[in-house]
């Protein structure tokens, strides 16, 4: 899942980032509306996290003109306003949900995950390919019964292969939506991330699961 979380609080930024990175999302960042409705316009995200005192345009105004423009990924709006207008104001531009600072970090998550269900994301709460199974909810993977231990990135990987078994991908789409913008699609990150979620759950199976479509990309199947 790769969200974008748009705040020009430093401090909070990192920790919701870092936060949200071990949670297994790809995450980008934005300090402003400017940054974020450039952002928001070119790629596709499963969820926003948008504040609403940004420098301009503020959150109301970005939220609202990616409603016009088409954008229709979930929007959470965060905001240090307790007032009830406020609230009103961010649903009447567009947004799905509403969070209040200061706030848990586990309700953060807890409304992403709704939201991202509600939008249609293709996230299943089970996912198996022959003995495969990830189980997305408690992120815990398993095959033939036996219960694997992986990264949080490993598991980013194989949950978004997985979800597209039977499906080539390639390493620009691997890129876009298991890490974030400021990664090389052309590095040898995904072939070493590969190679190790082959040993996880390949290494001394008579079936082979994970393949490399020479030139095209990868495939679970």
């Amino acid at each position: 899942m790769r969200l974008l979380v748009v705040e020009d609080e430093a401090d909070l930024l990192r920790s919701m980032r870092k936060g949200l990175a071990e949670a297994t999302y790809a995450v980008d960042v934005a300090t402003n509306g400017a940054a974020a409705m450039e952002q928001a316009g070119v790629n596709p995200y499963d969820a926003i996290v948008l504040d609403v005192m940004i420098p301009p345009p503020n959150g109301f105004e970005v939220c609202r003109r990616l409603r016009a423009e088409g954008v229709t990924s979930p929007i959470l709006m965060l905001t240090a306003r307790d007032a009830v207008e406020d609230r009103i104001r961010g649903l009447d531009c567009g947004a799905d949900d509403y969070l209040v600072k200061p706030f848990e970090f586990s309700e953060l998550l807890a409304r992403l995950r709704a939201l991202i269900r509600r939008g249609g994301a293709n996230r299943m709460p089970v996912i198996e390919v022959d003995d495969l199974r990830i189980d997305t909810r408690s992120r815990r993977v398993s095959r033939g019964g036996k219960v694997l231990t992986l990264t949080a990135k490993e598991y980013s990987l194989i949950e978004y292969l997985a979800t597209n078994s039977g499906r080539v991908i390639g390493r620009e789409e691997i890129a876009e939506h298991v890490w974030n913008d400021d990664f090389d699609a052309f590095s040898n990150l995904i072939e070493v991330y590969i190679n190790r979620l082959r040993r996880a759950i390949d290494r001394g199976r008579e079936r082979r699961l994970i393949h490399t479509v020479r030139g095209a990309g990868y495939m679970v199947e």
